[in-house]
């Protein structure tokens, strides 16, 4: 047994058993017995910790150092980043469809599109929006837009909801400011314009697969209606007036744009005076309290909502909020565990080992590492570190190495599933089963990642 236990712990073989073990548990609980993901998460993720060797003070800390243990830095990395985003993001959602500003929105781009090319005009907006914000934060922005558009489409939610998914998913992996993309060109020394080239090029190709074609075809097939408890009310303010189109752009874009400032001011201007302005509005907490406040003035106060009204409705949009996030920290706790246990590594160590070409390699070890432990981010990040020693010593050009890097980050984003938080964010925001998740945001990850490599593959011929 203890050979066993050894073996489990330590050899590759052995800990991808123990991962793949604890996810097939996992599913069983929530698919089959319907156990709450959030408590199934955290109990299979408590088990393999343990079943992988993490002792007992690493996994749950001690009674003077409590702060330190695993359970807490897996919630604590994930909700100290996307709590106050969410509830934040939740608030604005809920002004923007009180006041009737998101209807006012949706209206223009389905004039622009056509009322059957709305679920386009959804994802042409995730992949504009999502250049400058983070994945999450655009989903919690734009998620009320695609429960109008649902609601008066009268369609699957999600034919409206894997466009914008899949716009806001390409950009966060392949586009410049985002981590991933911006890290790895860093290891191989790449210039960020041509990472921005080649990510257009292979991302867009890709995002037309995934969101348009995909999301299309699939929610055509999967019936998802929009969640009751985010609908918070359709009552319109006393004067019964739509607001100002160009009022609902500037609520909806000034976080944008307060994000994007932060960016590039961090990138390009000194320290200090009007960088340090740019660093603190771009914060995306803080940029959505402005838009937050704003909302409530111009889409409120000043169309005849009372304070009392504004507090009211807040309280409403924020009650399904507790449940989202025990289920994404839970998810963040489980990723958290497979990459404590060594499972990350071992992945990666094998797939270094076969000897592909190095931009496929960077394809398949991303691909590895996304799977094992759910991160795209970190699997960028490590495969860049895994191959940068053998890049640089390579002689790539710069159209070359922009490349390899974009087939890293198609890798990054394969196969979302129960080990990533997205998942989670993404089945609980838009009334999804795990089943129907699987089905369809795991697939559209798939494809979206094979189309990405492929182009980048492709375009590798012609440098």
């Amino acid at each position: 047994m203890a050979g066993f236990i050894a073996w489990l712990q330590h050899d590759t073989a052995g800990l991808l058993l123990l991962a793949g073990a604890g996810i097939a548990l996992l599913l069983f609980l929530i698919i089959k017995v319907r156990l709450e993901p959030f408590i199934a998460l955290l109990g299979v993720g408590v088990l393999v910790a343990l079943a992988g060797g993490v002792s007992v003070e690493a996994l749950v800390g001690t009674a003077t150092k409590s702060g330190d243990s695993l359970l807490e830095k897996g919630f604590a990395g994930i909700l100290g980043h996307v709590t106050v985003i969410i509830g934040l993001g939740t608030v604005l959602g809920a002004v923007l469809e009180r006041s009737g500003g998101a209807e006012v929105l949706l209206g223009r781009l389905v004039r622009i599109f056509g009322e059957k090319g709305t679920p386009l005009a959804m994802g042409v907006t995730g992949f504009v929006l999502g250049i400058p914000v983070f994945f999450d934060i655009g989903i919690f922005v734009l998620a009320p837009l695609v429960y109008i558009a649902a609601i008066r489409g009268g369609l699957s939610l999600l034919r409206y909801a894997l466009p914008m998914l899949a716009g806001l998913s390409v950009t966060h992996a392949f586009l410049p400011p985002h981590p991933g993309p911006v890290a790895a060109a860093g290891l191989f020394q790449v210039e960020l314009g041509w990472v921005i080239l080649m990510g257009l090029a292979c991302g867009i190709p890709a995002w037309f697969a995934s969101g348009i074609l995909w999301g299309g075809w699939i929610g055509k097939r999967i019936m998802v209606r929009v969640p009751e408890d985010r609908v918070v009310g359709s009552e319109r303010a006393e004067d019964g007036k739509p607001p100002s189109i160009w009022v609902v752009l500037l609520v909806i874009g000034l976080p944008m744009l307060l994000i994007l400032g932060g960016t590039f001011g961090n990138v390009l201007l000194p320290s200090g005076g009007v960088r340090t302005v740019l660093q603190f509005f771009g914060t995306p907490a803080i940029a959505l309290t402005v838009a937050v406040l704003l909302a409530m003035w111009l889409l409120g106060l000043r169309r005849g909502m009372s304070g009392k009204e504004l507090s009211e409705l807040s309280a409403a949009s924020l009650r399904p909020v507790g449940m989202i996030l025990l289920v994404v920290g839970a998810g963040a706790f489980f990723g958290a565990v497979l990459s404590a246990t060594g499972v990350g590594q071992a992945v990666a160590g094998s797939l270094a080992q076969l000897g592909l070409p190095l931009i496929v390699s960077a394809f398949v070890i991303s691909s590895g590492l996304r799977i094992a432990q759910g991160s795209a981010t970190v699997a960028i990040v490590t495969t860049g570190g895994i191959l940068a020693p053998a890049i640089l010593a390579g002689g790539f050009s710069q159209p070359q190495l922009a490349l390899i890097v974009i087939s890293i980050a198609s890798g990054s984003i394969i196969a979302s599933h129960v080990n990533d938080a997205g998942f989670w964010i993404i089945a609980k925001y838009f009334n999804l089963t795990v089943k129907e998740t699987l089905a369809s945001w795991t697939v559209l990850e798939t494809v979206l990642s094979l189309v990405g490599f492929g182009m980048a593959l492709l375009l590798y011929q012609f440098f």
